[in-house]
């Protein structure tokens, strides 16, 4: 029992479920008004819904930590049939809400596919890096057949439309490729071309809504009623909170200012209402989970299990980035939810899924660090027996 519990990494395994609790109670703040006023609901309607997907990411979360994590490179012909089988299902038979066609109904939940393209497309590079480790040097060979499956899938979230996420997937696959191994100039001529691709692909797709975005992000003091609204309500909220905020469930701009309060801005209520306090809290346990990924890593001497814990990182911690750039006017706006926190049933799942592999990686590299530990103690213990046996003998005669 002592030695199952040495190989657990508690900090993986805190942080993610700290923030998710705490995303709850943040959802319940931030839409206990709108709820009812505006969606004629119970004031915790928003709330149960996301502790009813912390409960089933719960149970994700522990199937991952004890899954052990090689197996999935047996699973990854089905991982990628799966991932094209659900985005063009969406195509065929999605709901459209927000104007993007990006979610499909399952009882009485909705389901984003586009969440766990996520994770099933860093489970996919980094099995299929880890088999061409030895000629990754050939950018034809090695790099060229998984982007193709890779830009496949992009396009498809593209189509929804949903550039917000097709970016981060972007991102996802380019760092997990970086890690492989490949060469510097084909990583530049890949993200050139990846840029190049979803400027076109914006530009074509580009609307009046979305141009606003843009002019939102950079100039939103040019059009205070318009463009700029959101983001304007964002930076009251941020500013009025201060140090310690004005009170958890006292927050103004949540009452109809600022939309969207409890998924893609919930980071502003936080600010209101906990002040640097709250933030802190959140950026911290960020923090924690994308730096122990990225040791976890290191330590990894599977290449198959380093690739996924970069990849699993930088996913928390891009997607992050993101959502943190567009309620401070660093980035446009692209309806990227806070990791662990924002309102989403999706994203909730699949972040507790994929940190409970992470954790997974963790007992493995800590399994081994036991073993190792274990047996240079007993070695150390038998040779100090052994001197002990000796001095006795020459001290006898």
């Amino acid at each position: 029992m002592k030695q199952k519990t040495k190989t657990f990494d508690f900090l993986l395994m805190i942080s993610p479920l700290l923030l998710a609790g705490f995303g709850v109670v943040m959802v319940y703040s931030a839409s206990m008004v709108t709820s009812v006023i505006v969606r004629e609901d119970p004031a915790y309607s928003l709330a149960l819904r996301q502790a009813m997907y912390l409960l089933i990411g719960l149970a994700f979360f522990l199937f991952a930590s004890y899954f052990k994590y090689t197996l999935y490179l047996k699973l990854t012909k089905w991982i990628v049939l799966l991932m094209f089988i659900s985005l063009i299902w969406v195509e065929l038979f999605g709901d459209t809400l927000n104007n993007a066609k990006s979610w499909v109904a399952i009882g009485p939940f909705s389901v984003q596919p586009a969440e766990f393209v996520k994770i099933g497309l860093i489970i996919y590079l980094a099995a299929i890096y880890t088999k061409k480790l030895n000629y990754i040097d050939d950018f034809f060979k090695a790099v060229i057949p998984p982007l193709i499956i890779t830009s496949a899938l992009t396009a498809l979230i593209i189509k929804q439309p949903d550039v917000g996420t097709a970016a981060i997937v972007f991102a996802i696959a380019c760092t997990v490729i970086f890690s492989s191994g490949i060469k510097f100039k084909h990583l530049s001529l890949l993200i050139l071309t990846g840029l190049i691709v979803l400027s076109a692909v914006g530009f074509h797709m580009a609307s009046d809504e979305r141009i606003s975005r843009f002019t939102g992000a950079y100039h939103p003091f040019e059009d205070i009623a318009g463009d700029g609204y959101q983001l304007i309500q964002s930076y009251i909220a941020i500013g009025t909170g201060g140090l310690s905020g004005v009170g958890i469930g006292q927050g103004i701009q949540k009452l109809g200012y600022l939309t969207q309060a409890e998924s893609d801005f919930i980071m502003a209520v936080i600010a209101e209402e906990l002040g640097l306090f709250g933030v802190l809290f959140v950026l911290v346990n960020l923090s924690i989970i994308v730096i122990r990924g990225l040791f976890i890593a290191k330590k990894c001497e599977n290449p198959f299990g380093t690739l996924l814990a970069i990849g699993i990182s930088s996913m928390v911690g891009i997607q992050a980035v993101v959502n943190l750039g567009a309620i401070s006017g660093l980035l446009p706006i692209t309806g990227v939810p806070l990791p662990f926190v924002s309102a989403g049933g999706s994203s909730l799942v699949m972040l507790l899924f994929s940190v409970g592999i992470l954790n997974n990686i963790a007992r493995h590299v800590n399994y081994q660090r036991f073993n190792e530990e274990t047996t240079e103690t007993e070695e150390t213990k038998l040779e100090d027996t052994r001197a002990t046996g000796r001095l006795r003998r020459n001290y006898s005669s």
